[in-house]
């Protein structure tokens, strides 16, 4: 009896088809066959003209919420082939992906397709043969508890998108749009940016010394306490006022007293008064799952949540890795038995945990039959053994050390804390050395603060005892200012969201995707940084949908489902407590559309800065009240909310009213140079566009640097950059120091590391450049997801690439973005060479560039806010038609 297969992608039909055998017919469903409408035209007009909810939502609201399913052009043919595969067959196994979504598309699969034969559910959760075959052995029915909760999330995301979405293109500005989970995200990043504009810095000053022990080894040892009372560190600051908090029984230092103090204690005997030891065991971490993934590939390979689930989907697909979206830690006993052979093999038997071990989620709802993300199969290969490379070998190493390391013997550290004492203060040292490593031989996990200590990292004291004199070798005041609360990254955002309930691993990914897409968060390196459109956004939702963007309740939203997944909630009531009756969402919408004034929702007060700030359409400016006129003023589109001071408002709006300034001629060309106002901030600009359209030099100010102290010679050093420090004592390559899109930095090679705010980049030395640069990260290199060969005329390589706005096909500088919906894992050269063709044959494609010289504003209207530019520029295209028709 032949049986037809369907699973997602080529890619895995391919594997799949391979370890089942003539028997089997494998075919690719390409994901959802069918969906809600994407836009009016796929409705059919019948229903337009009869039901026009339908029409408008694709959801019927007024009729038991039915969903209205299409098929869109690009799959009928697909359908229609899947049909005739079906008329051949004798059983058909749905071997959709192991999650709901994978449910959901069986069961649409089985209802289009309509078959006359057997229906099974095939399942699992590696592609490797053993899993195939055992899968195919072991089938079970669809589970429409699953497919009901898919489809309820479904239903619910496209009524809050298309209720919520079309208000706020009315009230804020066009191409915006609401999400269930991705409007309570943009809150969780709001509220962070809000209180950082609260914040107030607090600072304080201590003294750090560096020891010598009898034998000459040195340590180092921070002030503690005087005089019996312990000194102020940061966590006695108040981060809203700047000052100790009442509770703070502290002595706080100021730069004077810290340097009286160094003065008193120099000359003074130094002698260790107390060493205590403690012991402590660290456990291993629990395998991945779909969000821990996620958050240790941000912080350890730089990956996007989006870039890591679409390397680990490949894995996933090649059968190197088990399923990629699971909220499960749980592990098969064959991935134990596995795990546990490679620690004998690897590390010996003192490095193997005495009895296997199991971890429990902490994951509400978690599918515990799923297992964990691990490497796949029964030998537990290293990323080298299965010839990986690039970014599948470096996710797969983290995917094969964490899961590795469960099976491991716990680490032990020893932790010294060291007293010493010298006239009436304390110096305190700490030390940490690790007693037996354990699973840090193969794996520790990555941290989210860029100053905190890995878990395995040597700092060992020396040996130290009791009333041991000490030599002072130096002593040094350090001043100190407290710091805002971080902003978040993928990684921590991702933490955040799960820790709350909202949302599922699976769809954080999509969830960031789609936010900074949609404008309402810009990233500042790996900082997530919401712009004045959110705030603008998350402004009108909190005031007129309060219960829709609450954490809570959304987090209620995900356990309904997770009810409805478990067959413990009904459909229809869930989805009719949502959207209809008083509370409900229509009427939420229909109470509030007249009464949000767009101006008031537009409008911005914060705290402190004294001027208003409007969210136009096309972007956010200032506008301010002087001897009773109103004056306005664009905000340059790099400056994060919480960065805004009425400093930089003042200097932003003199600068717009004195409009472009010349500071002198250059003395070599005899140019002029202007200080300018641009949408990324003031700028230096040397000499006018040329008559051939040649643009000017241009040099973005460091939000640092006053514009309003710029003389000649400044500009003149500003405009001389990059220059060149020195070079690098390692590679004897030139360190440079300029100004670029994020501001001031320096750079090595292909190594770039932005200036701290106390760095001048036209003064920055050679040393303080090269401390810089080993702070930072070096930029992954850019690898393709796949080979296709050498091209047939000049042999140069053929190769797939993830870029932002999707896959596509290089070929030299010839760029080719890949049809919508096609698997790139599939792709091959010869479907590659036409498109390659036709791309070349177009010329180069236009430039998307959002950099600071295609944004600068012109002389004339460089300080003017966007809107007013946009009314010029429409008044004079009107006026120049009507001198037309005259």
């Amino acid at each position: 009896m032949k049986r037809l297969v369907i699973v997602e992608s080529p890619a895995k039909a391919k594997k799949i088809g391979g370890y089942l055998g003539s028997n089997y017919t494998v075919m690719a469903s390409m994901g959802h066959v069918r969906d809600l409408p994407e836009s009016a035209k796929d409705i059919p007009e019948e229903i337009k003209k009869t039901k026009s909810n339908l029409a408008k939502y694709g959801v019927d609201v007024d009729n038991e919420f039915e969903p209205l399913y299409i098929v869109s052009e690009r799959k009928k043919k697909l359908v229609k082939e899947l049909r005739d595969a079906l008329k051949g067959a004798g059983e058909l196994l749905l071997a959709t992906d192991e999650d709901r979504e994978g449910e959901s598309i069986g069961w649409h699969l089985a209802e289009l397709l309509a078959p006359k034969v057997p229906v099974k559910r095939m399942v699992f959760s590696e592609i490797t043969k053993e899993a195939i075959q055992e899968a195919v052995q072991h089938t079970r029915e669809l589970d429409m508890n699953l497919v009901a909760a898919q489809e309820a999330r479904r239903i619910i995301d496209r009524l809050y998108g298309y209720r919520l979405s079309p208000l706020l293109w009315k009230k804020v500005r066009p191409k915006l749009s609401a999400g269930r989970v991705q409007s309570v995200a943009v809150r969780v990043l709001v509220r962070r940016e809000l209180e950082r504009l609260a914040f107030r810095s607090g600072s304080y000053w201590d003294l750090k010394s560096k020891l010598a022990t009898s034998t000459g080894a040195e340590f180092e040892a921070t002030l503690a306490t005087v005089k019996g009372q312990r000194v102020a560190t940061g966590k006695d600051f108040d981060e809203n006022t700047g000052k100790l908090k009442h509770e703070a029984n502290v002595v706080l230092l100021d730069e004077d007293a810290a340097k009286r103090l160094q003065t008193q204690l120099q000359s003074q005997s130094w002698n260790v008064t107390s060493v205590e030891t403690r012991m402590q065991t660290r456990k291993p971490y629990a395998p991945f799952t779909t969000s821990t993934l996620q958050q240790e590939a941000n912080r350890k390979l730089g990956l996007t949540a989006r870039d890591t689930m679409r390397i680990a989907q490949s894995l996933y697909e090649d059968g190197y890795i088990t399923y990629m979206r699971t909220d499960s830690v749980n592990l098969s006993q064959e991935a134990l038995n596995a795990a546990r052979k490679s620690v004998l093999d690897r590390y010996g038997k003192d490095y193997l945990s005495p009895e296997p071990r199991q971890y429990s989620t902490k994951t509400k709802n978690a599918q515990e039959a799923h297992e964990a993300i691990r490497p796949a199969g029964t030998e537990m290969k290293t990323a080298e053994e299965q010839g990986l490379s690039g970014r599948e070998a470096a996710l797969y190493g983290m995917i094969w050390k964490r899961t590795v390391a469960t099976q491991m013997a716990e680490a032990q550290l020893r932790f010294q804390t060291v007293t010493v004492t010298v006239d009436d203060a304390e110096f305190k040292a700490t030390g940490r050395h690790v007693e037996f490593p354990g699973f840090f031989r193969a794996y520790v996990e990555g941290v989210d603060d860029p100053e905190a200590a890995l878990d395995d990292q040597e700092a060992a004291l020396p040996p130290l005892n009791e009333q041991d004199r000490l030599a002072l070798q130096a002593l040094d005041p350090i001043g100190h200012e407290t710091k805002p609360p971080a902003r978040y990254t993928e990684a921590t955002l991702v933490k955040a969201l799960e820790a709350d309930g909202i949302g599922r691993p699976s769809t954080y990914a999509t969830i960031i995707d789609t936010i900074i897409d949609r404008e309402y968060v810009m990233k500042a390196g790996s900082q997530l940084v919401p712009t004045f459109t959110a705030f603008a956004v998350n402004q009108l939702l909190e005031t007129y949908f309060p219960k829709l963007v609450d954490l809570g309740f959304t987090a209620k939203m995900e356990q309904d489902l997770d009810d409805i997944a478990n067959g413990q909630g009904d459909r229809l009531p869930y989805l009719q407590q949502f959207y209809n009756g008083s509370e409900g969402l229509d009427a939420q919408v229909k109470a509030n559309e007249e009464a949000i004034d767009p101006r008031s929702a537009c409008t911005l007060q914060f705290d402190g800065l004294n001027s208003k700030i409007r969210v136009g359409k096309f972007g956010p400016y200032l506008e301010s009240e002087k001897n009773g006129e109103t004056i306005t003023a664009s905000i340059p589109d790099s400056l994060a909310p919480a960065d805004i001071t009425n400093a930089m408002v003042d200097n932003l709006i003199e600068l717009k009213q004195r409009g472009p300034q010349s500071l002198g001629e250059h003395p070599e060309t005899g140019l002029p140079i202007f200080l300018l106002v641009g949408p990324f901030g003031p700028y230096l600009q040397l000499g006018e566009k040329g008559e051939d359209g040649t643009k000017p030099k241009r040099v973005s100010l460091p939000k640092t640097r006053d514009p309003n102290t710029i003389t000649l010679d400044d500009a003149l050093s500003y405009l001389a950059l990059p220059r060149q420090l020195g070079k690098h004592p390692t590679t004897d390559h030139v360190v440079n120091a300029g100004i670029g899109m994020y501001g001031p930095y320096v750079k090595h090679e292909k190594t770039f590391k932005s200036l701290e705010k106390t760095d001048d980049v036209l003064t920055i030395t050679m040393e303080r450049a090269i401390e810089l640069l080993a702070q930072a990260k070096v930029k992954a290199v850019v690898v393709p997801i796949k080979e296709l060969g050498p091209h047939p005329e000049d042999k140069e390589p053929v190769q797939i690439f993830d870029g932002r706005y999707g896959a596509y096909v290089k070929h030299g500088k010839v760029n080719a973005t890949l049809p919508k919906g096609t698997d790139p894992q599939a792709f091959t050269l010869e479907e590659a060479l036409p498109l390659l063709a036709e791309r070349a044959a177009r010329g180069p494609a236009p430039k998307k560039s959002r950099g600071r010289a295609t944004k600068a504003a012109s002389t004339k209207v460089a300080a003017e806010p966007k809107e007013k530019k946009a009314v010029k520029k429409k008044a004079a295209k009107k006026a120049t038609k009507k001198k037309a028709v005259e």
